[in-house]
């Protein structure tokens, strides 16, 4: 792109800017002007600048209304409110224009100056800057007003003494002078009224988990004292005295009941303990037997007699929600009877179905010119020995077809069925773990086949067996741990065609050569986005894959050329480590800027030069690089040629992607992204020049650029994505930044180089 095109892109942008400023004061009410936002001055002869910052930015914050929104630097919806005019129905196109997308101007007359210096003044004084004063005033040019609200503020006031004013001699009150060294409030801290709150829920929270069921923050009176001059403030933590007495008093647990088959529309409990099973500390009404007692023991963290605490209670019932058996669950305590402060704690559990069938359709697109879609019939059996185990067999088929000339007729056909196991709880053999938690643990078995027919090309099996377990330390943190994963891949069927090329290309012989691999894997994940999404969070997922070890432990040290066999097969033999790390953070209130990096590096050993097929990376496609077709980049610099397949693998993968998706209307999302990256073999391959992983890794990054459109209807997101590539990695050295070679206007470089991907979901 050059100087003189650069120049007319900001001559328009600029044109258009100023069209759509007039046109947003030309509709105006008459003496009324455009409120376009609120500017916060603060002075202080103590603040520092930082804290200066933090303030004008809190306070700018406050105020309302807020003007109208912005979208690339200009009011479009008032702009499209304004040039709808005056539709005579809402469901014109005129009407959608102007009530749907638009939004009508904000006034100055909108505006209550005196009430927002009003909540910034008491903003100021909740955060100890006593004595503090705010002004207001109006600037208005050209029709366009701005709010200025200038703010002195006095010195803050700091935290001098703490005391603790509360009977010691009481239960209550020794419970609440023993969380006075967690205290929030400390010598020297800036007095803040938030913190006080935080206080005394700091304080409610440690006396729930010490038996004080019915106490409440609200019983909690912090007392302040600002006349004791030099800035500072004496606080003082008390009991009200209209505190009840139940608040004051430390409960623990008598009878625990669990209702198994619980009715929403049900009458009242059953509490004849005759009708129930006694087991292990609590009691169990099942009537028609459908689950053994032990099942709960797991789940229920309350004994008779416990002290109650809330940790105990959270934990029970998340247990029993994340067993999977429970559809809902539901629980409350009350007071029992008799002399004692003791509660009954009572849980109803409403089960899932015992059998169920389900079916999944989808239906996808490559940007390697296949599209196509695959059916999963899913039968699952909950409760399968009465001890909350699910046992799921799956049946899929699907299809996808080239739509490419130049590789029409090469279509791919899949099937599978898979076998699954899980138990609710940690199956080691002569070992008993009680997973501690708010989550039940799993153990799962599961047993697949697998068959992949290329059309004209190959047909590939495979078997696969995993034992392993999964579990939970916190909503956000996952284990997920296979000591046994075997997957044995081989050849049923390779056309003449494929097998001449494959005797004469390494590539091809890779793709179907037998694969035995006898591992083991663990995976840790970290999804801060667990808690919802459009916030800032952090997102971490790290596998580690290691096979061959046991195998080569006993039957010796093998070489590529001269492999060991377990069972009369080859086995591979490697270590391999991925990592995938994510950033997102909220640019806006509807305007997120993602970003994501993998690493990943396999080592082969032993019997294997290269990692086998199925484990190797892969680069490319509407998950990856969106420039660069699935699986059709790399290694390195290498640039494949073979007619019948354009898979690229390899040992060494870098990723990098950001973007930034913002919300343009509705259901309709906008993003705009670049990647980067490559994959690398771990051994020179004399069949693949270029290939390999060198100290110049970082010069053989390939890099595309692009735009998306995604329409988000709550249960899915569509996405399509159009993207270029900015630098190709196979060109010679000096040449492969191709920046100053886009041509959007020519046909023949929009045919090589635009690639559009249709999928569903984000791509990270």
């Amino acid at each position: 792109m050059n100087n003189r095109t650069i120049i007319q892109a900001l001559a328009v942008v600029t044109l258009m800017t100023g069209m759509a400023s007039c046109s947003n004061t030309k509709y105006l009410p008459a003496g009324e002007s455009l409120y376009t936002g609120a500017r916060v001055e603060v002075e202080g002869p103590t603040l520092r600048k930082k804290e200066r910052k933090v303030l004008k930015t809190d306070l700018e914050a406050l105020t309302r209304p807020r003007p109208n929104r912005k979208m690339l630097g200009m009011r479009i919806r008032l702009l499209a409110y304004n040039l709808a005019g005056n539709p005579k129905k809402e469901t014109s196109l005129r009407g959608k224009l102007k009530y749907k997308f638009g939004e009508p101007p904000v006034l100055l007359s909108n505006v209550a100056l005196q009430k927002n210096a009003d909540i910034l003044a008491n903003t100021l004084d909740n955060r100890g800057y006593f004595r503090s004063t705010v002004t207001a005033d109006t600037v208005v040019k050209r029709r366009k007003a701005t709010a200025i609200y200038k703010v002195k503020a006095g010195q803050q006031y700091t935290i001098d003494t703490v005391r603790f004013e509360v009977d010691s001699s009481s239960f209550i009150g020794s419970s609440v002078l023993s969380t006075e060294p967690r205290s929030l409030l400390k010598r020297g801290r800036p007095f803040n009224l938030e913190m006080i709150k935080d206080e005394r829920t700091r304080i409610d929270a440690a006396l729930k988990e010490n038996g004080f069921y019915f106490f409440s923050p609200d019983f909690l009176l912090i007392d302040v004292d600002s006349t004791i001059g030099d800035h500072k403030v004496n606080m003082y933590v008390m009991l009200k005295q209209a505190t009840p007495q139940n608040a004051k008093e430390l409960f623990t647990i008598k009878d625990v009941y669990l209702y198994t088959n619980f009715r929403l529309n049900a009458g009242g409990d059953d509490t004849t303990k005759k009708n129930a099973t006694f087991y292990n500390g609590f009691y169990v009404y099942d009537r028609q037997k459908r689950y053994k007692p032990r099942l709960f023991l797991q789940a229920m963290q309350f004994d008779q007699g416990d002290v109650y605490n809330r940790e105990a209670h959270n934990l029970s019932l998340n247990r029993l929600v994340t067993m999977g058996v429970f559809k809902f669950v539901k629980n409350r305590f009350e007071v029992a009877p008799g002399p004692f402060s003791q509660l009954n704690a009572f849980y109803y559990l409403t089960p899932y179905p015992k059998k169920s069938l389900r079916m999944e359709v989808t239906g996808t697109t490559k940007s390697n010119n296949l599209a196509g879609g695959q059916v999963t019939l899913a039968w699952r059996n909950r409760n399968t020995f009465r001890a909350g185990e699910l046992f799921t067999v799956s049946a899929s088929g699907g299809a996808e077809v080239q739509y490419s000339a130049a590789l029409k007729g090469y279509n791919v056909y899949r099937g599978g069925l898979e076998a699954s196991m899980s138990f609710p709880r940690f199956l080691i053999p002569f070992v008993q773990i009680d997973k501690k938690g708010g989550y039940v643990p799993k153990t799962t078995v599961t047993l697949a086949y697998d068959l992949l027919n290329k059309q004209k090309l190959y047909t590939m099996n495979s078997f696969r067996f995993s034992y392993g377990y999964s579990w939970k330390e916190t909503l956000k943190k996952e284990h997920t741990f296979n000591p046994i994963a075997i997957n044995y891949v081989q050849p049923m069927y390779v056309s003449p065609e494929y097998q001449a090329g494959a005797d004469t290309s390494e590539n091809l012989r890779k793709v179907i050569e037998k694969q035995f691999i006898l591992g083991t894997n663990y995976n840790w994940t970290y999804n801060g986005l667990a808690e919802g999404k459009n916030i800032n969070a952090l997102y971490f997922s790290g596998t580690v894959d290691v096979a061959g070890n046991a195998a080569g432990l006993i039957k010796g040290g093998g070489n590529p050329n001269n492999p060991s066999k377990i069972f009369g097969k080859e086995f591979s033999q490697f270590l391999k480590a991925e990592g995938d790390f994510r950033v997102y953070r909220r640019a806006g209130d509807n305007s997120t800027w993602a970003n994501r990096i993998i690493m990943g590096v396999g080592y082969p050993y032993g019997n294997s030069r290269e990692l086998p097929y199925v484990k190797q990376f892969f680069i490319g496609g509407n998950n990856s690089l969106r420039a660069f077709r699935t699986r059709a980049l790399g290694p390195g610099t290498y640039i494949g040629n073979d007619s019948l397949i354009a898979d690229q693998s390899g040992d060494i993968k870098l990723e990098l992607n950001t973007e930034f998706r913002t919300k343009i209307y509705s259901i309709f999302n906008a993003a705009a992204f670049v990647d980067a990256g490559n994959i690398w073999l771990y051994r020179d391959n004399p069949n693949k020049p270029g290939a390999t992983f060198s100290k110049n890794w970082y010069k053989e990054l390939a890099v595309g650029a692009g735009i998306g459109l995604r329409v988000d209807v709550s249960i899915l997101i569509l996405r399509l994505d159009v993207a270029f590539p900015l630098r190709k990695p196979w060109l010679p050295e000096g040449e492969r930044w191709v920046i100053d070679k886009i041509a959007l206007g020519n046909s023949t470089w929009r045919r090589e180089n635009l690639v559009f991907n249709i999928a569903i979901g984000y791509p990270f």
